[in-house]
């Protein structure tokens, strides 16, 4: 063990293993893929953290694929490269299905952000609220008689926004 280590050891503190160092660089595309990956995983958590986070390394999977395919001319290289940009593409497909998913009509987020959030009723709460309605929004002209007391069931949430109540 210690022969080994000290071998190791000489062949780090003798000089560089490497005898035929490259003199060009890889080129441009190869340092903005490498850019795009450090930013891609700075990416915070949540929502849009994942989506900071699978943007930045899909682009730089992209430039990846671009790179192995003009100078690398490995492919390897292209192949993995794109099996993860597509990945990520695909993960920020889901994301936005997600979020798409989780939108309310706009009278509901508005009464949510009016009524519901002050009080601190959670968002999951207030969807299973809304889906007991079947996300349906009366509006009623002037005289218009919404529910008569007595002769109207009451088989539904009903909640008065403006107006007056007899």
């Amino acid at each position: 063990m210690s022969a080994n280590s000290s071998t190791v050891g000489q062949l780090l503190w003798q000089g560089p293993v490497c005898t035929g160092w490259k003199q060009d660089l890889e080129g441009a595309v190869y340092h903005l893929a490498n850019c795009f990956l450090l930013l891609g995983f700075m990416g915070g958590s949540g929502m849009y953290g994942c989506f900071y986070l699978f943007g930045f390394l899909g682009t730089g999977y992209l430039c990846c694929v671009l790179w192995g395919w003009f100078n690398a001319c490995g492919l390897d290289i292209v192949l993995w490269s794109f099996l993860l940009a597509t990945a990520c593409l695909l993960q920020l497909a889901h994301l936005v299905y997600r979020l798409r998913e989780d939108t309310l009509p706009e009278e509901f987020d508005l009464l949510y952000k009016t009524l519901c959030l002050p009080l601190q009723v959670p968002l999951q709460a207030y969807k299973e609220i809304v889906r007991c309605c079947e996300e349906q929004v009366l509006t009623l002209a002037t005289d218009q008689t919404y529910a008569v007391e007595g002769e109207t069931p009451i088989n539904r949430l009903s909640l008065l926004l403006s107006g007056r109540s007899l």
